[in-house]
């Protein structure tokens, strides 16, 4: 007779575990990978210096902007996501509603520069980020990204993937909009 007894209570732990594995999966497969939360948000945006991306003499630090509300948008000559939402950047940029910033990452200038020719530059100026490094700061797992920047340098938002017309009128212009209120 012995250890008999345990099965019963094996066989429901086993159960119980399996049980909590389906459910914590099935809950797992209904996220979208574009939710993943920014841990800067509502943090100091990081600090950095880098080269304008056309004229690489003149650095560029979010410094620069304190008492503005802004947009900074992580964007390649390599991505084709950001040509998707680049038309979407053109329009806005167009608005004049908020400044928005390019943070040119991981790419050649002479690319970056040759592709902003070829599709339009709705940048108030871009910095080149070759190496990634303040990609890496900001937290960006792809592009294209964007970070709104409230008027005292605080991060209140980050948008992953291409904005969309819907995000901009419905998420990120209301935001702008409620910032530059304060």
């Amino acid at each position: 007779m012995g250890r008999r007894w345990l099965w019963p209570l094996v066989t429901v732990a086993i159960l119980g575990t399996a049980a909590a594995l389906v459910t914590l999966l099935a809950v797992g497969l209904k996220l979208s990978p574009r939710d993943v939360p920014s841990p800067l948000i509502n943090q100091n945006a990081p600090a950095f210096r880098l080269p304008q991306l056309d004229n690489p003499q003149v650095n560029f630090s979010p410094e620069d902007l304190r008492g503005q509300v802004w947009m900074l948008n992580v964007w390649a000559s390599w991505c084709v996501s950001c040509l998707a939402e680049h038309p979407v950047l053109l329009n806005l940029a167009q608005t004049g509603r908020v400044r928005l910033y390019g943070l040119n990452y991981k790419d050649k200038p002479e690319a970056a520069l040759a592709w902003l020719r070829r599709h339009g530059n709705p940048y108030v100026q871009s910095m080149s980020d070759i190496d990634g490094l303040v990609g890496i700061d900001f937290g960006v797992y792809g592009v294209p990204e964007t970070y709104v920047i409230d008027k005292a340098g605080v991060i209140r938002h980050k948008h992953t993937g291409p904005i969309t017309p819907q995000a901009l009128a419905d998420v990120l212009l209301p935001l702008v909009e409620k910032l530059n209120a304060l």
